[in-house]
């Protein structure tokens, strides 16, 4: 049986195959931004879940308030070591990224176990001190988001972006929905559906599309685009 070894030509082939699909099954989806089209097609890739091309919304920006903390040495916070797994960090340390997940320090477990909140809560309120650029990226916990929009409205926290795309069944859609009415820039999942692979896959998309691609790993960035 003859099948393909490579990963960057299985990821060609599959960005191929999805462009394909997406002429095919979804004509009335047209890519107007080349960043919003490599964030898309690498959800579904990770995914195999076209549905994700109607569910992510962008909103105020985001795109361009992204690539500021890229470019400019900022810090991304998740809210689950699974999305920061995700993440490819060369590309991130090579920029002077800093990427952080909180929940598992000892200082967290004690501040939420003090207020009576959940541990994503408690991060989010030791993020809003770090100086620089911010970037938020969720893919698990709503409490998160909903943090983040009751800081943002007191005062307490300006974040430069946040994507939202925590799964699940409680609180799930009502967060991203409210992230995604906001006037924060956001990328938000509307829906149900989200979850780690999703988040890094976002972030992943607008990285590669910058052009650091890593010389021991080929990336697809054009996306078959038409």
């Amino acid at each position: 049986m003859s099948y393909l070894k490579q990963a960057h030509k299985i990821e060609e082939a599959s960005f191929q195959k999805i462009q394909e699909m997406i002429d095919q099954e979804h004509p009335e989806i047209v890519f107007t931004d080349p960043f919003e089209e490599a964030v898309l097609k690498r959800v579904v890739f990770a995914s195999a879940d076209f549905d994700y091309l109607y569910n992510i919304k962008f909103s105020n920006d985001v795109i361009q308030k992204i690539i500021h903390v890229l470019t400019n040495k900022g810090t991304i916070f998740t809210d689950t070591t699974m999305v920061l797994g995700g993440f490819n960090k060369k590309l991130l340390e090579k920029r002077g990224v800093a990427y952080r997940c909180l929940v598992n320090e000892p200082e967290i477990f004690k501040e939420a176990k003090e207020k009576g909140i959940t541990r994503s809560m408690a991060a989010v309120e030791y993020a809003a001190k770090v100086e620089g650029p911010k970037l938020f990226v969720f893919g698990n916990a709503p409490t998160s988001i909903f943090k983040v929009l009751d800081m943002v409205e007191a005062g307490e926290l300006n974040p430069d972006a946040v994507v939202g795309v925590p799964v699940g069944f409680v609180g799930a859609a009502e967060s991203k929905l409210q992230l995604h009415e906001s006037a924060l820039p956001s990328i938000a999942a509307l829906g149900r559906k989200g979850g780690s692979t999703i988040a890094a896959a976002i972030v992943n998309a607008i990285l590669y599309q910058l052009g650091d691609e890593t010389d021991d790993y080929r990336r697809c960035t054009a996306f078959g685009t038409k």
